[in-house]
């Protein structure tokens, strides 16, 4: 199993008496030859320790045993007290101490000390007094740095004790000691370090030529070239010029400064890119006259790749964090918003001061499925004006956000997206790497589409997407709101009327198949969603008309609310309404009767509404619309005063009395301080009685406040 010690015992230099002496009763069990095993306390050293550093010492020393079964009680104050040297007595053969054991030079000494002071100031005692004995650095388990100490002080061997070959290996490196005009390659440093690294260990000299390689096994196979193959070659073999530059700059900082450096690189192999990591030690001897290194590395791809991935989501997280903090001014600056061009300029202006993007511009829809340009603002004017007036024969990520109402983003763009020639230069030109079209929507209606250009590559995570398909929708709503808000100011509007022909809705198809007249009296939509109208049909009666609900896709429910022979009233829950989308576009509609299929639709729209958006999104509805009638309408100016009175003029006293002792009684309260019982004995009336008049009175002042503005109003 093991080969012999030429000559001598093997002096195991331990820490203490306990754990370590398992290493020298193993070397005694495998060889024939005497296995001193000496605490690290018998020898000393303390000049030697003093020069290279304080003192350290062991804590778990007994000085009543050495190890290996040997009886050393007393010698660390023997030796302390009537030796100043004496690690020379262990190596000088037949001294004339009681210290000395040996009666020939040891055939090796192992080391198995963890503390690196120590161990360094051991190893370079034995370098200053003899350089015939082979030194082992022997730990209990690996340790890199004990490891390096081993390669800088020209250790002979290098194996933890807990390994399977450390025997064995300790025991050759004791029979077959180098001689001192042998090549420092020939120590072996690739099997001194082999066993503390996962992938690679060589040597290199300092004009980057590989003088000794070691890879391991197991990662052999991903490399192009063996460790063979690489001994002879050159950094500039192996790696890419600019790799090259910077590892030999490694060397050179080492060699100069005489200190461990650390670098990071990337490496070709059959898996692929890999990520590494090197220890470059500096070595004091000359190799073919020239300075060298021992060459650590380990494969980090893993780590690299872990690092990465929290600094990619701590970046996104700090641009999240700036992109909500524009949305949140943008919306603030959007609630005092005059008017829609206001709205548009401003959030063109503030995402590209921020520096997160380099352009944004705003189209809005037409009624031919087309684009108009509205606004822009940014620095890629160039990029922005081709893509304004450039055609292509598919469809831009602009035009499929307008058409399906989703964000569509494009990273990469010089990359990935298909972009004519021209486009392609000015992208390049100004620095346009990714893209995204946000359409910009309230409910069921789409206002335009806001476009953003970044810089970055990856601009647009799915959080940022996520951000910007919220800046729509506020967009989309503030539009709406503004248009609403100047038609309810407004003391002139504008009436149009449009007629409409062969409309597919529900009432069009009623009017056409039963020859009756269908008027909208209010539409709307609940908190929910939902859209609703009230609709009264003459000449047909309310069975009739449920019917024909019943079996048309648009109505998802029908309710009659009043019924007569040819008249009748009916509440319909809509899956769409033209009506709502009129609405959202800052239309307030005054009335749509339809009679034989042909429809006539009177709204009424602030003074300088873009009466031509309005059109088309009545067009988009319904594809034969047209605008017959343009008219503007005064107002009349009512005061809170004038209003009460007309209400008043619509009651009855009983009315008003059943009012006043409704309100005051606490009927109206929640829970109800008075009954209906109770408010009816008030006035001597019966139940019923009392109902009917508090009934009228409330629709008299509801109707005023509904219908003076609007069938749907809401």
């Amino acid at each position: 199993m093991t080969t012999k010690p030429n000559s001598g015992p093997i002096v195991l230099v331990t820490r203490s008496h306990d754990r370590e002496s398992r290493l020298g009763e193993s070397l005694e069990r495998a060889t024939d030859r005497t296995v001193h095993s000496i605490p690290l306390t018998a020898l000393d050293l303390e000049d030697d320790v003093n020069s290279d550093g304080p003192q350290h010492r062991e804590t778990d020393f007994d000085a009543t045993t050495g190890g290996a079964g040997h009886d050393t009680s007393g010698i660390e104050t023997q030796s302390t007290v009537e030796s100043n040297d004496g690690l020379r007595q262990f190596l000088t053969p037949n001294s004339a101490t009681d210290l000395t054991p040996l009666a020939q030079s040891p055939a090796a000494l192992v080391f198995e000390l963890t503390t690196p002071e120590r161990l360094r100031a051991m190893l370079r005692a034995v370098e200053e007094r003899t350089s015939s004995i082979p030194t082992v650095v022997a730990p209990p388990s690996g340790s890199e740095t004990l490891a390096t100490i081993a390669v800088r002080t020209d250790a002979d061997e290098y194996i933890p004790a807990d390994s399977d070959e450390a025997i064995e290996r300790i025991l050759e490196t004791a029979s077959s000691a180098p001689s001192t005009t042998e090549s420092a390659v020939d120590h072996d440093y690739h099997r001194i370090l082999a066993d503390e690294l996962p992938d690679e260990a060589f040597v290199i000299s300092e004009n980057g030529t590989y003088l000794e390689a070691q890879l391991r096994p197991e990662s052999a196979e991903q490399y192009s070239m063996g460790s063979t193959e690489l001994i002879g070659a050159h950094l500039t073999d192996v790696f890419s010029d600019d790799i090259a530059t910077d590892l030999q700059h490694c060397i050179d900082e080492a060699i100069q400064t005489d200190e461990i450096q650390t670098v990071e690189y990337d490496g070709e192999t059959t898996n692929g890119s890999q990520r590494f990591e090197a220890r470059v030690v500096p070595t004091d001897e000359r190799l073919d006259g020239h300075r060298a290194v021992v060459w650590l590395a380990r494969d980090i791809t893993e780590r690299a790749q872990r690092e990465r991935q929290l600094r990619a989501r701590q970046s996104e997280l700090e641009t999240l964090n700036r992109i909500n903090a524009i949305v949140r001014q943008i919306i603030e600056t959007l609630v005092e918003a005059p008017a829609r061009e206001t709205i548009e300029r401003e959030v063109c202006e503030q995402l590209v001061d921020s520096e997160l993007y380099s352009g944004a511009w705003i189209v809005e829809r037409t009624g031919n499925d087309g684009l108009s340009h509205r606004i822009e603002a940014g620095d890629a004017q160039l990029y922005l004006e081709c893509a304004r007036n450039i055609e292509v024969d598919h469809e831009r990520p602009v035009e499929r956000a307008a058409r399906t109402g989703e964000v569509q983003m494009v990273n990469h763009i010089l990359e990935t997206e298909p972009l004519p020639d021209p486009l392609q230069t000015a992208a390049q030109k100004n620095n346009v790497r990714a893209a995204i079209a946000v359409p910009i929507t309230y409910e069921d209606v789409t206002y335009g589409v806001l476009t953003v250009l970044a810089s970055r590559k990856d601009a647009f995570t799915t959080s940022e997407t996520a951000e910007f398909e919220l800046l729509g929708e506020t967009i989309g709503f503030t539009i709406m709101a503004v248009k609403n808000r100047q038609l309810l100011l407004a003391d002139t509007v504008v009436e149009l009327e449009f007629r409409i022909d062969g409309g597919d809705s529900f009432s069009f198809d009623l009017s056409r198949n039963y020859d009756c007249t269908c008027s909208l009296e209010w539409a709307g939509a609940t908190a929910s969603g939902r859209t609703y109208q009230y609709v009264t049909i003459d000449g047909l009666e309310g069975e009739t008309v449920l019917e024909a609900a019943q079996q048309h896709d648009s109505v998802e429910e029908c309710r009659l609310i009043h019924d007569g022979i040819q008249h009748c009233t009916v509440e319909m829950r809509l899956a769409e309404s033209g009506v709502r989308t009129l609405t959202n576009h800052g239309a307030t509609i005054r009335d749509i009767t339809v009679e034989d299929g042909v429809g006539t639709c009177l709204v009424d729209v602030p003074q300088h509404a873009d009466i031509r958006e309005v059109a088309d999104a009545l067009a988009m509805i319904y594809e034969d619309t047209e605008l017959v009638a343009r008219r503007e309408v005064d107002r009349p100016v009512r005061t809170a005063a004038e209003r009460r009175n007309r209400i008043l003029d619509e009651l009855t006293d009983r009315q008003l009395t059943t009012l006043r002792l409704a309100y005051y009684g606490g009927f109206f309260d929640w829970p109800r301080e008075s009954t209906g019982e109770d408010i009816a004995d008030a006035m001597d009336v019966s139940p019923p009685t009392m109902h009917q008049h508090l009934r009228k009175g409330l629709k008299s002042i509801l109707g005023e406040f509904f219908e003076e503005g609007g069938g749907t109003t809401e």
